[in-house]
């Protein structure tokens, strides 16, 4: 079939006034997506917005979740009628996040539709999303997110092709016209990637010698590329893999990686005879969970540990030239910064801020405390990539995981850290809650809640280095006498309601109390962020919902 103006046609449209983005694009409840027009909207609004080339080429695949398969139809044919001359899809639809920004870079595309909810539930009732994904591979910067909006919320039209559904699930080429549509194997380039980062050799050494690997992937995407990576090319059994069939509503799994939604991951790791290392990913491959045998690895540890033996490994035998976490996280990674003398960025919540500084060249490696870890071989947070980082160590250190994390403690101090997410169904609450405390920063240095005095308060406000943009109101900060840290900020990942996550953090310097409960470190950091904040009063919640 032959694309022609024929074939193109201008659909008439009212606007939608609801498709903001969020930290990581745009994010609506499955249903809302499927209601005629609002996926073609969205779409047209960024096409209409970015500003392609002539023979201009875009990469386009998604989690796997429900509506994925006939939401990338409607995508090929939009683009289609904007003249994009070069689609490349993952076979099946299928695209992990990280491995579609991989793609983005290795085959110089001008961007990319990424389909995805990451860890929010799929299936008809769950959650679905779209973001665009620029040249660089990462995320649309804030600027391009809200042009993107307001286009959004202004145009009538949408221009479309009739071209046919296309055969997705065979790799190969087809040309319609003068547009090609290249469907190719979903993992070839990533794992390309990872076996130039990591020593596949050694790893493969290693469980030849009966190291044991333990990996959920929670019914996500990237079950198919655990099987392929870990099972096919490193000789892992089969068996080392928990729920990896993609499934389109997860198998009802909240595809989460932490230890309340991988619980039977968890259950595992601190059995009778547990794993050497167990670890699992989201919906859409980009974050991590990392155990070792009864051990939990925290997010904040993981990437400052990453940091102090990073050139240990095939891919970072030049050391890492600066380091960045969001302003939330743990401030473990700051301490190897400073002692290897490299600067280390604090930054909003949202993985597009670290684009700016990696794009730079300004840092090697970056995290955040909601399971995310990644490096400067993408522009996303990459999974399998942390799991595949920690293979390697466990292969070079020869030393069990947490041993790993206990030495690295006894040098640096513990950072003993807990995020706290209290759900609320009436978002107007949880904006109530965050002005009380915006209004009440100038009087909170000097309050008492127990022994715990507060000395500094501030909202975050952060300048990027690198383009001078202005990002304010990214969370509520207070510093306490007694070296603990909270932080208050609403979540940008939800579809309904607001979710308010607290963030406790104190860092240990003594050897021997590194290894304390956590509830007897932040049980009284707790309940002094409780009373600031005044939760209960404007959440009518006693507790939280989910502690993390």
């Amino acid at each position: 079939m032959i694309v022609s103006s024929e074939n193109i046609r201008e659909v008439r449209c009212r606007p939608f006034q609801d498709q903001k983005p969020g930290t990581a694009g745009l994010r609506k409840k499955t249903s809302i997506f499927m209601q005629p027009h609002y996926l073609e909207c969205y779409i047209e609004a960024v096409l209409s917005t970015i500003d392609l080339p002539e023979s201009s080429r875009l990469v386009v695949g998604g989690d796997g979740r429900f509506f994925n398969d006939k939401a990338i139809q409607t995508i090929i044919r939009l683009c289609a009628g904007h003249g994009v001359s070069h689609l490349i899809v993952g076979q099946g639809g299928i695209l992990s996040t990280p491995a579609a920004s991989v793609l983005i870079r290795q085959r110089r595309a001008h961007g990319g539709f990424i389909l995805t909810a990451s860890h929010n539930p799929g299936g008809p009732d769950g959650d679905f999303g779209v973001k665009f994904n620029t040249a660089a591979g990462g995320q649309a910067p804030e600027w391009l997110a809200t042009t993107v909006f307001e286009a959004s919320k202004a145009l009538s039209a949408y221009r479309i092709s009739d071209i046919p559904d296309l055969d997705l699930t065979r790799t190969g080429i087809q040309r319609i016209g003068a547009l090609t549509v290249e469907i190719i194997d979903p993992a070839q380039d990533y794992l390309s990637l990872m076996q130039r980062l990591f020593d596949f050799s050694a790893i493969s050494d290693m469980l030849a010698e009966g190291v044991r690997l333990r990996f959920d992937a929670l019914h996500g995407v990237t079950g198919p590329y655990a099987r392929r990576i870990f099972c096919d090319e490193l000789g892992a059994p089969l068996d080392s893999i928990l729920h990896a069939e993609s499934l389109p509503d997860f198998g009802g799994l909240h595809p989460d990686p932490n230890p309340t939604d991988a619980a039977e991951l968890v259950k595992q790791a601190f059995g009778a005879n547990p794993p050497d290392i167990a670890a699992a990913s989201d919906g859409d491959g980009d974050r991590n969970m990392i155990m070792g045998p009864r051990f939990i690895l925290s997010p904040g540890d993981s990437v400052a540990i990453m940091l102090a033996h990073a050139d240990k490994l095939p891919g970072y035998r030049n050391g890492i030239c600066g380091v960045a976490r969001s302003m939330p996280t743990s401030r473990a990674v700051d301490r190897v910064a400073e002692d290897l003398g490299i600067p280390c960025y604090e930054t909003p919540t949202g993985w597009r801020y670290f684009c700016n500084l990696l794009e730079a060249g300004l840092i090697g490696l970056c995290g955040e405390e909601s399971f995310g870890t990644g490096s400067d071989h993408a522009r996303e947070k990459d999974g399998l990539w942390a799991v595949l980082f920690w293979m390697n160590l466990l292969a070079v250190l020869r030393r069990p995981l947490p041993d790993i994390v206990r030495e690295h403690w006894f040098r640096f101090g513990r950072n003993y850290f807990q995020r706290q997410d209290f759900f609320i169904d009436d978002e107007n609450r949880a904006v109530d809650l965050m002005e009380f405390l915006r209004d009440s920063i100038g009087g909170l240095p000097g309050k008492r809640v127990g022994s715990i005095v507060v000395e500094s308060a501030d909202d975050f406000f952060y300048r990027d280095p690198v383009d001078a943009s202005e990002s304010p109101h990214q969370g509520i900060r207070l510093c306490c006498n007694d070296g603990s840290r909270i932080v208050y900020r609403l979540s940008g990942t939800g579809t309904s309601g607001a979710t308010l996550r607290v963030y406790l953090e104190k860092h240990e310097p003594e050897r021997g109390r590194t290894e304390r409960p956590l509830a007897a470190v932040l049980g009284p950091v707790a309940e002094c962020a409780s009373e600031v904040a005044r939760i209960t009063r404007f959440t009518g919640l006693e507790s939280p919902s989910l502690v993390i």
